[in-house]
């Protein structure tokens, strides 16, 4: 096993897990089906990859909240509206407004109001356990990305590079992870850590995808919200 270590960085961060089409929330941390979506886009592994997300479904997934001292980073709330404002009598507009699967103008002429939830001015670590070739593979295509790469949505850019290097151990890997963050002035907050089932302390989030294309399909997994301790006090104690 390697370990694959990502920075995630950027103004605006959105994490989907059970987001419906009106109010699309994000998960106060980065979910893996987002995290997977990012690496198959780097890759340019498209559709289902059933067989792909099989190899990835059980990897050992952490992620750790970064911030500067007493950066509180409030969610931000976007207001939007769908297909509103265009012109139904122009043929190039009116492909913009929504409509049915029968073609005819959604219910209230075809604009519809969102809302849209981001995580703001947000730093992630991110480790990651995957097979020697499947942590080479994506250690590649993370330099070289077939498709663009984006924080969970195509508005969240990132603004610092996402691939940090590969480590044979996960100590190792976060051991960079810290000097990376200490680099910033920045320190960890809390992380995000895959639990046994049985953990009192844990709760279920369906992020982990079988199945991506137009039939996407995801499974649970358990996760710990816990105060991240350093790789260097971890090993002493």
């Amino acid at each position: 096993m390697k370990y694959l270590f990502l920075w995630l960085e950027a103004p605006l961060q959105s994490w989907g897990f059970d987001s419906r089409f009106d109010l699309r929330a994000t998960a106060l941390f980065p979910t893996k089906s987002g995290i997977y979506g990012l690496l198959l886009a780097s890759s340019g592994d498209s559709g289902p990859q059933t067989d792909l997300l099989a190899q990835m479904r059980d990897a050992s997934f952490l992620a750790v909240d970064f911030r500067k001292p007493g950066d509180a980073a409030p969610q931000l709330r976007d207001y939007h509206m769908v297909g509103s404002g265009y012109d139904k009598n122009d043929p190039w507009e009116k492909l913009h407004i929504l409509k049915t699967s029968e073609g005819k103008p959604a219910v209230g002429g075809g604009a519809k109001q969102t809302y849209r939830y981001y995580l703001q001015d947000k730093k992630f670590g991110v480790v990651i356990a995957f097979p020697d070739d499947l942590a080479d593979k994506f250690a590649t295509s993370l330099q070289n990305p077939v498709y663009d790469l984006y924080l969970g949505r195509k508005c969240c850019v990132p603004t610092d590079f996402i691939y940090r290097g590969v480590f044979p151990s996960e100590e190792e890997a976060c051991t960079a992870m810290e000097a990376l963050a200490e680099g910033k002035g920045l320190v960890p907050d809390r992380c995000f850590r895959d639990t046994d089932v049985e953990n009192p302390d844990g709760f279920y989030i369906s992020d982990v995808p079988v199945e991506f294309g137009e039939r996407k399909r995801y499974v649970d997994r358990c996760v710990v919200i816990e105060p991240y301790v350093c790789a260097g006090a971890a090993k002493d104690g």
